[in-house]
């Protein structure tokens, strides 16, 4: 495969940015698209060049760092996909790709492609705890869960935190992550003793970091590679309300 790659090109976060183009040929159908990136760095160091700079970590689909902006769209086009789960057969010869990082107030551009995520670690620091002594695995077993309560939990703990959702979201808005990380824990017995204060703190750690609002746009859940359901949304809203009314 031969492709013509725009990527975003920025020296840090103060500096302007800008697109520049790059040809890479001889791309082999089953790379990862990080695996692209790699052979197009080592292109470049050959040639003397300054390489793109890109996050990445465990090449699996579990840490959320590989977090790219493809042709507009978070993580690529296929649903359900981080970005180096992406393959390049899901691409044409011939094709021209537009790369770019994050877009988003809370996500400082840092170099190139790499964004400063840490706000979202400021948030779970905020709230994303329990204090419940949970002991060893048979005596956190011995607790009866109700199995619809468990599977919505298993499914909010999926998040991987890589950000997409702000990515896609119009107003840049982070309330499905900040709902998955409330909802695994508050649908708990051992998350209970904070439930309030933390969807309280989380939500406000979440306004403080200059994150936007929700306005039911879907379009975080249709990017999340986790595919997490807004339904997360409106159960971190009903209890923050909860909270307020009880002066948490």
């Amino acid at each position: 495969m031969n492709l013509t790659l725009h990527i975003w090109r920025q020296e840090n976060t103060t500096a302007e940015g800008r697109f520049s183009t790059y040809r890479v040929e001889e791309i082999s159908p089953d790379m990862s698209f990080l695996e692209m990136l790699d052979v197009l760095n080592e292109r470049l160091i050959n040639k003397g060049e300054v390489p793109v700079e890109f996050e990445h970590d465990c090449r699996e689909g579990i840490c959320g760092t590989c977090s790219l902006m493809i042709n507009g769209v978070p993580h690529g086009p296929e649903k359900g996909t981080t970005t180096c789960q992406l393959h390049m057969r899901k691409f044409k010869d011939g094709d021209e790709i537009t790369i770019e990082p994050w877009r988003a107030k809370a996500f400082p551009v840092l170099k190139d492609l790499v964004v400063d995520r840490s706000a979202f670690d400021r948030i779970i620091q905020k709230g994303g705890y329990i204090s419940a002594n949970t002991g060893n695995a048979p005596d956190g077993n011995a607790i009866p869960i109700p199995k619809p309560d468990s599977d919505w939990a298993f499914e909010a703990a999926a998040c991987i935190g890589c950000g997409a959702c702000v990515a896609a979201c119009k107003n840049a808005s982070a309330s499905l992550f900040v709902a998955a990380k409330v909802t695994h824990l508050g649908l708990l017995p051992q998350g209970q003793p904070e439930r309030y204060l933390r969807v309280t703190a989380m939500v406000e750690q979440m306004d403080q970091e200059g994150f936007g609002s929700c306005t039911n746009t879907y379009d975080c859940e249709g990017a999340c590679p986790k595919q997490i359901s807004v339904r997360n949304i409106a159960r971190m809203n009903r209890d923050y309300l909860k909270a307020k009314i009880m002066g948490n």
